[in-house]
């Protein structure tokens, strides 16, 4: 790649996809969902909630504490938003500005398939998180994306192939809206944990299990793939495939 002859060309490099990218959502011709309450909606749809704070990471435990900082700066840009019928979530249209306050904190970021710092790191957290909860909705995905590399273990009580990478300027995780119901979104935080609510301002008449089925492994290259194909009551949402970083 240029960028990696030239790594001065990078932050320009950058600017451009990031430029690219909004256009782009700017010209699709979707209404993306911005509109905010801070009145919950009265139906309780889905809880979902993931420990903050990882002891194994091999780095320093200030990289937790400035994921965690980053994590309740995005939350404030999350926190009330409502998905109206026909309209569509983008994590980044939501966390464009998040920080425009208060900055992000250098943290842990995936590159390349290796855990190293970068500013607002962790952010990969609201989004594995958020899709989660969005998976027991019948919100339509229209834009996700598998962590390339899996150096993380399965969080127990979940499948495989639930996770959400987020890059600005390059990957997105986008749902649509296709029904009559309006979805409202909540964070709260403890010491130890974040917690997404996912609200409704009517009851869901179905109620939502997520399954991965026929979760197979492959060597490829001298690497271990894992393939998994992801279930919502018993329709395919998609095929999963990842590098496994771990056993």
């Amino acid at each position: 790649m240029l960028t990696k002859r030239f790594p001065f060309l990078l932050p320009i490099r950058r600017f451009q996809r990031k430029l690219f990218f909004y256009i782009g959502m700017w010209l699709d011709h979707r209404r993306y969902a911005r509109g905010m309450s801070l009145t919950a909606l009265p139906h309780t749809v889905f809880l979902a909630s993931s420990e903050l704070y990882n002891q194994n990471t091999g780095f320093d435990m200030i990289y937790q504490e400035n994921k965690v900082h980053n994590l309740r700066v995005l939350a404030k840009s999350l926190r009330g938003l409502t998905i109206k019928p026909g309209e569509t979530f983008s994590f980044w249209q939501a966390a464009r500005r998040a920080d425009r306050h208060e900055p992000y904190r250098d943290g842990l970021v995936l590159k390349d398939g290796e855990l190293t710092v970068a500013r607002a790191g962790g952010l990969c957290q609201m989004s594995n998180l958020l899709f989660w909860m969005f998976l027991h909705s019948p919100l339509t995905i229209v834009e996700r994306h598998s962590h390339r590399v899996k150096n993380f273990a399965t969080p127990e009580g979940m499948p495989e192939g639930v996770d959400a990478a987020i890059s600005e300027g390059w990957l997105d995780l986008k749902l649509t809206n296709e029904t009559d119901i309006a979805f409202q979104i909540d964070i709260e935080f403890s010491e130890t944990h974040i917690t997404g609510i996912l609200y409704a301002d009517k009851e869901l008449a179905t109620a939502y299990e997520i399954q991965s089925r026929d979760v197979t492994y492959f060597e490829q290259e001298g690497t271990t793939h894992q393939q998994a194909y992801v279930y919502r009551n018993d329709i395919l949402l998609y095929k999963n495939t990842c590098i496994m970083g771990v056993k």
